[in-house]
């Protein structure tokens, strides 16, 4: 099964008592997007307000909400954004959940990084590792050709590549170390996000939201 993906969830505080929540997972057109509060996705029309979360307005970048008198831009793959003001680091990566929603087409798509270098992913669970092109290797200073060359089958045929351990993939506050990949001759316009980060969550998907849950 290849399945690919839309939109990232970018964390923000709303401030409240209860410390609560929001991402902003993906807009679905001009009228509606996929926010996650207190860890539970919602779709919310434009206009309508949701465990006291309210859409002013979304797009395929971002997202207007109101939270307790206060508006805030989510930009898909983003900082944390604190409502009291400024952005917050996080919890270093040990985050456990990722929630995605699909895009036009039905593909998962959302950004994140490899070493520290912004990337876009596209969810394939049949690619057995993350898979990227030399171009984006060299943009984000990955010593791809240090890596150990190996013959791969495609669609296309035998390919050439190198094989590569990569320090860290990170998407929102979840963070993974050590993770295997493969860099490809061909210009790709996305880096696929395959079983070698995959496996390392439990997938599930329901209709047009897909979540991973960290397994370790």
């Amino acid at each position: 099964m290849r399945i690919p993906a839309a939109g990232l969830a970018v964390l923000l505080c709303a401030g409240s008592a209860a410390g609560q929540t929001v991402s902003m997972s993906g807009s679905l057109g001009s009228s509606k997007a996929l926010l996650v509060i207190d860890g539970k996705p919602a779709t919310v029309a434009v206009g309508s307000t949701a465990q006291g979360v309210r859409l002013i307005s979304t797009g395929p970048q971002e997202s207007v909400v109101e939270v307790g008198g206060k508006r805030v831009t989510l930009q898909i793959g983003a900082a944390q954004v604190n409502l009291g003001g400024g952005a917050i680091s996080g919890n270093g990566g040990r985050g456990s959940r990722i929630v995605l929603s699909a895009g036009l087409g039905g593909h998962f798509m959302t950004q994140g990084t490899i070493n520290g270098g912004a990337v876009q992913f596209m969810v394939d669970t049949g690619a057995t590792v993350i898979a990227m092109g030399e171009a984006d290797a060299a943009r984000i200073g990955l010593k791809y050709r240090d890596g150990q060359r190996s013959i791969v089958s495609t669609a296309n045929g035998n390919v050439a590549v190198y094989r590569v351990m990569l320090s860290s993939v990170r998407i929102g506050d979840v963070q993974m170390e050590n993770i295997e990949a493969a860099v490809m001759p061909a210009s790709m316009p996305h880096v696929l996000l395959g079983n070698s980060f995959l496996s390392r969550f439990e997938m599930t998907r329901k209709n047009d939201v897909m979540t991973l849950e960290r397994r370790f």
